[in-house]
Order: structure tokens, then sequence, then C-alpha cells
């Protein structure tokens, strides 16, 4: 089955030109054009896409929130953007307003197609040289946000670490909230990989 794309950015000739490139590669079929920002929530509406490429350089400095609309609404879609630098900061944002894939306008189409396949399948698709946890993130997890991470990385709910623990569900939920603010975790699941990734459970 074809990954489903919708390609946003503000000029006409380019989109075709990225439209006629993506469709012949195999496993994408890109559904629709949205060449401005107020375009692209319709769009996803009608193609129902399984991915957004979002062009930031070219949405007038509303691709981040057309992503975080998108994201919000939408929660079936991944969002990829295509940057003109993909700096450490750069990815933050695009994380934080819910981007899975990011890649930047000197990429060659290979990595473009691997990393919207990557959103795809929900798969966080960003080089990892341009991630940065905070480096003394182990020493500023306190015991009780690395006992909660460790039993949610083993996929225990709120209310099972809640009884492991001996905390009240609303403890776990503000310890979860702690440490996903200290390691920039998009969820709590997100935490617990993160902290996970870099032997701090």
């Amino acid at each position: 089955m074809s990954v489903r794309v919708v390609v946003a950015g503000d000029h006409q000739l380019v989109l075709e030109a990225f439209a006629e490139t993506l469709n012949r590669a195999s496993g994408l079929d890109v559904v629709g054009l949205a060449t401005a920002p107020e375009a692209v929530l319709p769009a996803v509406e009608r193609h129902r896409p399984t991915v957004l490429l979002l062009s930031e350089s070219t949405m007038g400095g509303k691709a981040l929130k057309v992503a975080t609309e998108v994201r919000s609404l939408y929660q079936w879609c991944g969002v990829a953007i295509m940057v003109g630098a993909a700096t450490p900061s750069v990815v933050e944002r695009a994380m934080a307003a819910g981007a899975l894939g990011l890649v930047p306008k000197n990429a060659r189409i290979p990595q473009l197609i691997t990393t919207l396949m990557g959103v795809a399948g929900g798969c966080l698709t960003v080089d990892p040289a341009l991630m940065r946890p905070p480096a003394d993130a182990e020493a500023a997890l306190s015991v009780r946000e690395t006992d909660v991470l460790r039993l949610t990385a083993g996929g225990a709910t709120v209310r099972e670490i809640a009884g492991e623990l001996y905390l009240a569900t609303g403890t776990v939920r503000n310890v979860t909230s702690a440490a996903m603010k200290k390691l920039g975790g998009r969820n709590r699941f997100d935490a617990a990989r993160i902290a996970g990734e870099h032997g701090w459970l």
C-alpha cells in the first residue's frame, strides 16, 4: 500500500516538480498540493495523507504553526518539514510542533524518500547528530523520575505505576511531566525512550 503524501509550499511549479519526482518512487503517492498555509488543513482533510511534507522557508514562517495544527486535528497524519538549515535548535522547534521528520533543503531525493517512509511508519527520522538531549540529564533526573520512566518503558500504565511506587496517580503524572520537560520528550513514552537510549534507566 502506497504512502499518501500532501506537499505544501507556495511555489506551484516547485510543488509539481516535487510531486512528479516523488510519484516515481516506489511506495509513494502524492495525492495533493497546498500552495498557501491556509490551504494545508483543507488539503489534509480532503486527501487524508499518511504524511504532510511542509516546506518551512516558503510558508511565510508559518510551517511550525501549521504542523502543530495538523498534529492536533489529524493525529493519523505524520509531518515532515523541509528546512533551509537543520540545526539542533531547528530540530527541537520542529519536534515541539509535532514533526517526526526533518529534511535539509540540500538533501538528496533518497534522503527525502527515506524520511517520508520513516514518518509514515511513525518513526522519528532525523540525523542523530542533530539531536541534543541535555548533557546533564542523568544528573538532573530525580530518583522518582527515573523509577517512573523505567516502569513507563516497560509498558506500565499510570495507574500501575502509582500502585507499584505507592503514589497517587496525580503525582505520577506530575513526575512524568517534569521528566518529559527535562528530556524534551513529546510524551511519556518518548521521554522513557530518550532516557533508555542514554542508559539512564
